[in-house]
């Protein structure tokens, strides 16, 4: 039985953390409005690398700082698409739905790349697509996707967007300001767009508070841990470790008292098979824009 390097156990680490992530802020949601909580979330988190980055952020290059607008911009449309649906979707189903981006990058990349999908890709795409109608409608009849479902969908190909943009910058920033951008740029885009939506400041709650920086200090630390474990971890290893996300999701929400029906959880498992089967490939090496820098695009929730 093969045993895991210090490295891949640290992404194993990150996982399970992810996976815990999805009923924090589902709970948030009681005490929150989505914008608020992002906003406070990425705020707190591009600070934070930016201050530990200090010396490095003097170098900020025009590119760089188009680009972190750019994946920030994207980073936000996730993680608000993703909030938002965790208000009327449990936490494992949004934990699922989310992890439809892996086999969706595929398709981005021949909309916007003109590189057709491979076999491996469509076979992923088939099954994560028929797992998706299985929990969006588990009672059978006719498929139902409400408004938490269509919006974790749309997180999901926004998420597979950032992976395309990070891909299309990756060989031009440097990935430690381009961080901190994108963080602190998802933030203020979402801070921006409250008195658009009319979304009020919350009431204070310790609780929110906690979950908001406590997730914010996570998502800078997993940053380093993931540009640190990833020099020698190839993606497509931290691609398969990366998809037990939504397991742990689905284990802290059946811990929480959350039970996906059985139809549910049988689409729940043709999603994981979906993302594990899209990342395989006939022997061959991956091509310059499939190495994708997973150290900054995967972290999700």
């Amino acid at each position: 039985m093969p045993v895991l390097s210090r490295q891949e156990l640290v992404l194993v680490l990150i996982t399970m953390i992810w996976g815990a992530t999805f009923l924090t802020v589902q709970l948030a949601m009681q005490v929150s409005g989505p914008f608020f909580f992002v906003g406070v979330r990425f705020t707190f988190a591009g600070l934070l690398l930016m201050a530990v980055f200090a010396p490095l952020m003097r170098g900020l290059t025009r590119t760089e700082l188009f680009g972190g607008i750019a994946i920030g911009a994207s980073l936000f449309l996730g993680y608000f698409l993703q909030t938002y649906g965790l208000q009327t979707i449990s936490s494992s189903k949004s934990a699922f739905i989310t992890a439809l981006y892996v086999p969706l990058v595929p398709l981005l990349q021949w909309l916007v790349l003109r590189r057709p999908p491979g076999l491996f890709s469509w076979i992923g795409i088939a099954l994560a697509f028929t797992g998706l109608v299985l929990l969006a409608g588990p009672d059978a009849g006719p498929i139902a996707f409400e408004a938490g479902e269509i919006a974790t969908v749309l997180c999901a190909v926004a998420v597979a967007g950032e992976i395309i943009l990070i891909s299309h910058f990756a060989g031009r920033v440097d990935s430690r300001r381009v961080t901190a951008v994108q963080l602190l740029a998802a933030g203020l885009f979402s801070f921006a767009l409250m008195p658009v939506a009319g979304e009020p400041v919350p009431e204070f709650s310790w609780f929110l508070a906690a979950s908001a920086l406590g997730l914010g200090l996570a998502s800078a630390g997993i940053q380093f841990a993931m540009n640190w474990a990833q020099k020698s971890v190839s993606p497509t290893r931290a691609t398969l470790i990366y998809a037990g996300e939504p397991v742990w999701a689905g284990i802290v929400g059946r811990i929480a008292g959350d039970r996906l029906p059985a139809p549910a959880l049988f689409g729940a498992a043709l999603i994981l098979a979906g993302v594990i089967v899209s990342e395989l490939r006939f022997g061959k090496s991956r091509s310059p824009v499939e190495e994708i820098d997973d150290g900054i695009s995967k972290g999700h929730p």
